[in-house]
């Protein structure tokens, strides 16, 4: 599956669209669909069949609706992709309430619930974002939490880049199993289980002597499934982030 981007499309026509404009036309025929059944219909498609399916003509099929009609509305692919994002980043409803700390925990557990609802999100770089309402939101969410935390206006901005980074992009990586699963119908724990003649005959306890140290130590034993080994990794990276910013107020 190949990446797609977002920010590539028409930037004054995608900037409009994210933000509720242009206004439908006043005269003449109704259209038969709006901007916001758009997106929702190609939202519903790369849900079902994943991103790379996602198409115009796709979505004017699931709508029912010829394809030249959607142009009336989005002018293409790249735009598209920008209000898909947005719009499903908009799904977080954050709410302010708690510590600092909690208010960004807050906003990494909302984040990553998205990208577990809407797995093709990983397939969206957004190294150049959608400016829209649902990544503003959140970024506003976050450095409202850090400028009460006590950082000073730098740093608020720095740390808030951080934690956006690596938020989207554990999310990202942890739905990766999520969509192997569906596609090859095999669990990441059976994934595991069938290479276990790896560590039983290949595995090089010489070669690998920290690791042979920290397998006898016990440090490897899992404790429920590849998914509860991946939270507890997600929420350990985020809080080493959060105390290294909590450490620097001192």
């Amino acid at each position: 599956m190949a990446v797609e981007r977002s920010g590539g499309g028409d930037p004054a026509r995608t900037i409009a669209l994210l933000w509720g404009g242009p206004p439908e036309p006043k005269v003449g025929r109704k259209p038969k669909v709006s901007v916001g059944q758009v997106v929702s219909a190609a939202i519903s498609v790369a849900d079902r069949e994943g991103l790379g399916a996602m198409s115009m003509a796709r979505v004017a099929q699931e709508l029912g609706v010829g394809t030249m009609s959607l142009y009336t509305h989005v002018p293409g692919k790249a735009e598209l992709i920008d209000l898909m994002a947005d719009g499903v980043l908009r799904e977080r409803n954050l709410a302010a309430a708690g510590t600092w700390r909690e208010r960004i925990e807050h906003y990494a557990d909302r984040t990553r619930a998205v990208y577990r609802a809407h797995p093709w999100m990983r397939d969206v770089s957004m190294v150049r974002p959608p400016l829209g309402p649902g990544l503003m939101d959140g970024e506003e969410f976050l450095l409202a939490a850090l400028t009460d935390s006590g950082l000073a206006p730098r740093q608020a901005a720095v740390a808030q880049l951080a934690i956006e980074g690596y938020v989207h992009g554990a999310a990202a990586s942890e739905v990766d199993d999520q969509q192997l699963e569906e596609v090859t119908g095999e669990s990441g724990d059976s994934w595991w289980r069938a290479r276990q003649v790896f560590w039983d005959d290949y595995f090089d306890v010489e070669r690998y002597p920290v690791m042979t140290c920290l397998w006898r130590a016990g440090a490897y034993d899992v404790e429920g499934t590849v998914a509860d080994s991946v939270r507890r990794s997600f929420d350990y990276g985020l809080g080493r982030l959060l105390d290294g910013i909590e450490g620097g107020l001192r």
